[in-house]
């Protein structure tokens, strides 16, 4: 197919029915999170640690792992599965976009009327009969307002880039000093406590053990990469943050048993490194620093294990709970709501019987029969775990609709009728042929009709109508580079891959046979995909 542009005026009747709208298929994309954490259009997000953000954007299960049109962005964000190590909760879509969060430019938007003069598409039919914002008035007074596409780099910012393993970027969020800085504090003193020989030098082994945890976090989210790839899903990357680890996995399992799989390894590894630690424990005294130092890992990764094995969204046992009900059912929808209200059934567990728990004694403090500091501490910290889990459950809805939704987002629907003009035609006798045609773009062709460049809407607006007459359209036109082609038989997540690869406002529509067919607008795009994300499944 051949999408590289050329020669051909756009034929004229470029508006399609609205009955002929877009596929119902539903959307693949997957994001998982180990401990979970929040995104992108990317699926978003698996938690690896005790604490861990669930997928958002990005980020949601359908997933989110990681992501997409994340939140997080269906240009960005991530649009798969995102796993994080944390285990406590979805990760704030980024950023995929997103979630997927990680969205941003790659979110589409409300399908234009086909009928309309000045409508939005040579062939846009309306899936809900409405009109994209300003489609009813002629393109010569369009103000150019409108949801403004955000670049990836705009909507998500990894943190510190530490590395590529598979070639997958690992990032330190900001977040992640603050824990860093409240483990120290916190392990430090009882260390101090242990060994108080070591003086203020506990604190220093205090801060290794910061990071040797956060390594096995890595370790963690490393299993979700590496079967992920196993699986040929992509994945955007991987991110260290306050509740732990997240990766961000562009597609979704096509499979209830990759599901399954890409969610269990997360927790097994975590396992395994928990039976090493006590292993190694054997071989030196438990009350010698290297003693001390391996009790703590082993006990940290057999939480993060069995934290993440929780049978609820956005947790590696939720995702593993979606698997079953989804190979049961035949539906990975079916699966998707019913481990996201476990998930949500697990935060209310969580927000209520911790403090009763710790209160009680029944994990191994002496129970405490007034309300003092940790009581209150304690509380908070069930508060906080259970907003993630309930968070990153929602997410995980939110990230199952979108991928239901994405096949409606079809470029030959969404796409701006457009004219040709020639570099030197002034804009306001360029303008005046557009609503004659009843168009809303403009293309910059040579004189063998070979598009050069398309007329930025908003480039368009900043010129005050008493000079138009006086503007060549060619100094307000922006180059066509190879991504900005784009066929008009993309749809749902094939075109969001495309609009992602090369940001931008405006992409030329082109046939298979490299004739124009259109302008699509990423404004466009952003306004059908938050319509279609307002719809019930």
């Amino acid at each position: 197919m051949d999408v590289s542009g050329g020669r051909g005026r756009p034929r004229p009747g470029n508006d399609e029915s609205a009955e002929q709208a877009g596929p119902d298929a539903p959307a693949t994309g997957d994001t998982h999170a180990t401990g979970e954490p929040p995104a992108t259009p990317a699926d978003p997000t698996h938690p690896a640690g005790p604490g861990a953000a669930a997928p958002g954007p990005a980020a949601e299960d359908g997933d989110t792992r990681a992501s997409g049109p994340t939140a997080e962005d269906p240009r960005g964000t991530g649009s798969g599965p995102a796993h994080d190590t944390t285990g406590t909760g979805p990760a704030a879509p980024d950023e995929r976009a997103e979630p997927h969060q990680e969205p941003p430019a790659d979110r589409p938007s409300a399908a234009p009327d086909a009928r309309a003069p000045g409508s939005a598409g040579r062939g846009g039919g309306d899936r809900g009969g409405q009109l994209p914002e300003h489609a009813d008035r002629p393109f010569a007074h369009s103000d150019g307002k409108g949801p403004a596409p955000q670049r990836p780099e705009e909507r998500r910012r990894g943190g510190l880039l530490m590395g590529r393993p598979f070639g997958v970027p690992v990032y330190v969020a900001p977040s992640w000093f603050l824990v860093a800085i409240l483990i120290t504090w916190v392990f430090g003193g009882q260390i101090d406590r242990v060994l108080p020989e070591l003086g203020a030098a506990s604190y220093l082994v205090s801060l290794f053990f910061a990071v040797a945890f956060y390594a096995s976090v890595l370790v963690h989210e490393l299993a979700h990469t590496v079967a992920a790839l196993r699986f040929k899903l992509p994945v955007r990357r991987i991110q260290l943050q306050f509740f732990g680890g997240v990766s961000e996995i562009e597609k979704e399992a096509e499979t209830p048993g990759r599901e399954f799989v890409l969610a269990f390894v997360g927790p097994l590894l975590s396992l395994v490194l928990s039976g090493l630690f006590y292993l190694a424990l054997q071989a030196v005294d438990p009350s010698s620093v290297p003693g001390v130092l391996l009790a703590g890992l082993m006990v940290s990764n057999l939480i993060v294990a069995v934290f993440n094995l929780l049978p609820g969204l956005p947790l590696d046992g939720g995702r593993m709970l979606r698997a079953v009900v989804w190979a049961i059912t035949g539906k990975p929808m079916t699966g998707t709501i019913a481990a996201a209200w476990v998930g949500r059934a697990l935060a209310v567990s969580v927000l209520i019987g911790l403090p009763l728990l710790t209160q009680s004694g029944a994990l191994g403090s002496d129970a405490v029969d007034n309300v003092g500091m940790d009581t209150v501490l304690d509380a908070l910290l069930a508060a906080i775990l259970a907003a993630i889990i309930w968070t990153g459950a929602g997410n995980s809805l939110r990230m199952a609709r979108l991928r239901e939704h994405l096949p409606e987002l079809r470029a030959r629907t969404l796409t701006r009728r457009a004219v040709p003009v020639e570099t030197d035609t002034p804009l306001s006798e360029a303008l005046r042929r557009a609503n004659a045609a009843g168009a809303r773009a403009l293309v910059v062709v040579d004189t063998d009709g070979v598009p050069l460049s398309l007329v930025r809407e908003a480039a368009i607006v900043g010129v005050p109508e008493h000079r138009r007459p006086w503007v060549p359209v060619g100094g307000l036109a922006q180059d066509l580079s190879d991504g900005m082609r784009v066929s008009a038989e993309l749809a749902g997540e094939d075109l969001l891959d495309a609009l992602r690869a090369t940001p931008a406002t405006e992409y030329l529509v082109v046939e298979d046979t490299g004739e124009i067919y259109g302008v699509l607008s990423a404004a466009d795009v952003e306004r059908a995909f938050v319509k279609a994300m307002a719809r019930p499944s």
